[in-house]
């Protein structure tokens, strides 16, 4: 009974319209009301305390570097080297996408972010070229939800607070998964051009692909300081964030000069209404989140997954099946918020890795943002490029399709997240 109330009320107050973040506090109070323990003030603390966590403040600094980077030219830098480098192959625009969301990936962490600055920059320059703009809008798309995997990952920060482990080793573990799912768009996008006639770009002078390699040699720089300070324990995930929004403000200021004095406070407060929306949320899911423990709800899915506990392979392929279906049609960051306090207990009950478990459940729910309806990196390329919807749910398939062949494999082959995962801790 206690399962059907948490799913008819929530996704009840969903459909109705509702906000999220009040969808889950509705949720909570209905769960409230079916123990007969309702108590206003129990919304009031869990809210505070859920948002009440040092590990969180890594939120807002990641998000604001992400500004940083956008204002201060980072973003366009990092295109112009992937251009030196990659441009000049049959279909380099598509490689340049690939190359540059990937080096993005581990400077933003956010998926939307990535897909906007990539899709604002490449896809005039793909549509004059000649390439099929449905198709380059879904490749951008599909590569911009790279971001979630690769550190720092916003995505991970979440879930490690909720379901309380190691953001530090998230992240690690996270970086091969995410050059995976880099590959795998790189084979989709060589297979679906292979008719096309697409005329390359002339290859770069080595004196040109020098000057791009020198003149984004400060972008590049940044993830090894953030990846190096975690791997070496000189600062925390949340410490990192503050490294990150620094380095980029001081690159964008002092060094390459396109951060006027002026524009600070539009982008701390760009940077702020995003953090508060992530914030209210995380708050909001803590109220659900204890009451699902008080409820046992866990207990119950559990003993309904029963029959599956014995088999590792067979209960992740389960779970990720439901993952991928909440993801058409709820993003990311409440689907984590909503779904990991129910699932942890009975992956930990499984004797399943739970970090191993992290990376799969993010990589399934950023693979959630290029499913329709939903979609919102589809949204955002649909926005940057002036591209219809219908058009880019066709171009994208593709490369959706490949992201989850690699799910797939990591799903039914643990070894090839957790070798990596070992390695690099």
């Amino acid at each position: 009974m206690v399962v059907t109330v948490f799913l008819v009320s929530l996704l009840g107050a969903m459909a109705l319209g509702m906000p999220i973040a009040f969808a889950l506090m509705t949720c909570g109070l209905a769960l409230m009301l079916h123990m007969d323990m309702f108590d206003a003030q129990l919304i009031a603390q869990n809210t505070i305390d859920g948002a009440d966590n040092f590990v969180l403040m890594a939120v807002p600094f990641f998000m604001l570097a992400g500004e940083f980077m956008t204002a201060g030219g980072l973003s366009r830098r990092i295109v112009n080297l992937a251009l030196a480098l990659v441009g000049h192959i049959r279909g380099g625009l598509g490689y340049v996408a690939i190359v540059a969301a990937i080096i993005m990936a581990s400077l933003s962490g956010s998926a939307a972010a990535d897909t906007a600055a990539v899709g604002a920059l490449l896809l005039p320059m793909m549509r004059e070229a000649g390439y099929n703009v449905p198709r380059s809008a879904g490749l951008i798309a599909s590569s911009g939800i790279i971001a979630p995997m690769i550190p720092p990952s916003i995505p991970f920060v979440m879930f490690g607070v909720v379901a309380q482990l190691s953001i530090t080793k998230l992240f690690m573990a996270g970086i091969v998964p995410g050059l995976m799912m880099g590959i795998s768009i790189g084979l989709a996008w060589l297979w679906v051009i292979r008719k096309d006639k697409l005329e390359p770009a002339p290859r770069k002078s080595a004196a040109e692909v020098w000057k791009a390699v020198i003149d984004g040699i400060w972008a590049l720089i940044m993830p090894a300081i953030i990846l190096g300070g975690l791997k070496t324990g000189v600062f925390t995930p949340t410490e990192a964030g503050v490294v990150a929004a620094f380095y980029a403000l001081f690159v964008g200021m002092f060094v390459y000069k396109e951060i006027k004095l002026s524009q600070l406070y539009q982008l701390l407060l760009n940077a702020g209404k995003i953090t508060a929306v992530v914030m209210l949320l995380v708050g909001a899911a803590m109220v659900s989140s204890w009451l699902i423990t008080v409820a046992d709800l866990p207990g119950q899915l559990a003993a309904m997954l029963e029959p599956f506990m014995g088999n590792k392979i067979m209960l992740m392929v389960i779970v990720m099946l439901l993952v991928v279906v909440v993801g058409t049609a709820m993003d990311l960051t409440p689907t984590i918020l909503i779904l990991t306090p129910v699932l942890m207990p009975v992956i930990k009950q499984a004797g399943i890795d739970p970090i191993y478990f992290g990376v799969i459940f993010i990589m399934n729910n950023a693979i959630g943002l290029i499913t329709p309806p939903v979609g919102t990196t589809l949204n955002v390329i649909c926005g940057v490029g002036k591209v219809k919807m219908d058009d880019v749910i066709v171009g994208v398939m593709p490369f959706m399709i490949a992201e989850l062949v690699v799910l797939t494999l990591l799903t039914l082959f643990p070894s090839l997240v957790l070798v990596p995962m070992r390695w690099l801790l």
